[in-house]
């Protein structure tokens, strides 16, 4: 059974309370999939997630490099597969051996290899709303999770 959650975030600020919210819930490893649209807010999320783990170094979307990793309370992977096709590119990547890390691991436009993420993995949704900072975001999860 998944549970759903769905909040709008009207800023940059509201975001990133989001992400602190989700990581005090779960205090364990975590899978993120994140989907949405180029501009939706996901690469604004994971920056909200570093800030949470105490990461104060620059965190950008790993579109060219595919992979950045972090470190700060517990550690922060953050993967794009934007350039890549399917599922077997991102077995090349070894993006299952990501997934076991005792960290978070956050991967934007995980619909390029949707039939890879764990059964626990927690699914955010991004979408774009009127205004310049607005968004929905819809998490659905095998867990319960509070708004």
């Amino acid at each position: 059974m998944l549970h759903e959650l769905t909040i709008e975030s009207h800023s940059v600020g509201d975001t990133h309370k989001l992400a602190r919210h989700l990581l005090k819930q779960v205090p364990g490893p975590m899978v993120l999939a994140l989907h949405g649209d180029l501009g939706s807010g996901k690469t604004c999320f994971v920056q909200g997630l570093a800030a949470a783990l105490g990461i104060d170094r620059p965190v950008t979307s790993p579109t060219f490099t595919l992979v950045h990793e972090y470190q700060g309370t517990r550690p922060l992977i953050h993967v794009d597969l934007y350039r890549l096709r399917d599922s077997l590119d991102a077995l090349m990547l070894g993006m299952e051996e990501y997934f076991d890390s005792n960290g978070i691991t956050a991967v934007e436009w995980a619909d390029r290899a949707e039939d890879l993420f764990p059964a626990g993995a927690i699914h955010l949704f991004f979408e774009t709303l009127p205004g310049a900072h607005s968004r929905r975001i819809t998490l659905r999860s095998p867990m319960p999770l509070k708004g």
